[in-house]
């Protein structure tokens, strides 16, 4: 019996989930299972959990940007803080749930990949319509489509259904993981998942 996937969970504006994108599908694959992977908006989490991003906090802030190229340069990706950050993702998340449901999970997936690359080494603003309509179009969507798509009450509807069942699932924070029902917050916690992966409840 094929193990349970795991269920990464992430918002296109956190530079933790782009980190741990580039490493999820790998770990999962040494351990002979696949990954579900959710696009969520921390802000909802954020709100549910009475917290607020760290680089809200003018003492936080410094060390928080320092640490996301520190983190990047440790897990050997390349990183670009975008010029506007953070930035509201909503809209990059609903094509995600577009493809995901509509076309296939591997291609949302695809796309959540890019997008997180995207902001993260080109700095490419995903709250500007026509930045994302360009990346839109380079992924190989029709970019107007893909503007109806976000502006569609469905996928609206679709993406705050996914907040929800996020929060219900005890997620708070981006990136986090859940493994066999057991949750794991932060690409640095990758360490202990493999752990878990690897021999079971510890």
């Amino acid at each position: 019996m094929q193990s349970a996937p795991i269920d990464f969970y992430f918002d296109f504006s956190s530079p933790y989930s782009y980190i741990a994108s580039e490493w999820v599908d790998a770990v999962a694959a040494r351990h002979g299972r696949t990954v579900n992977w959710h696009a969520i908006l921390l802000g909802a989490t954020f709100q549910a959990a009475e917290l607020k991003s760290p680089v809200s906090y003018p003492i936080k802030r410094e060390y928080a940007i320092r640490d996301f190229a520190r983190s990047a340069r440790h897990a050997g990706v390349p990183f670009v803080l975008p010029e506007k950050f953070p930035v509201p993702t909503q809209n990059a998340a609903r094509v995600f749930w577009w493809l995901h449901d509509a076309v296939e999970p591997a291609r949302a997936a695809a796309w959540g990949r890019a997008g997180l690359r995207a902001m993260f080494t080109r700095g490419v603003d995903l709250s500007d319509a026509a930045q994302l309509k360009t990346l839109a179009a380079e992924f190989g969507l029709e970019a107007e489509a893909a503007e109806r798509v976000w502006q569609d009450a469905r996928w609206k509807e679709r993406l705050k259904r996914e907040n929800d069942a996020a929060i219900a699932a005890g997620v708070f924070g981006a990136p986090f993981f859940i493994v066999d029902g057991e949750p794991f917050w932060g690409h640095d916690r990758r360490g202990q998942m493999e752990r878990w992966l690897e021999h079971g409840p510890y």
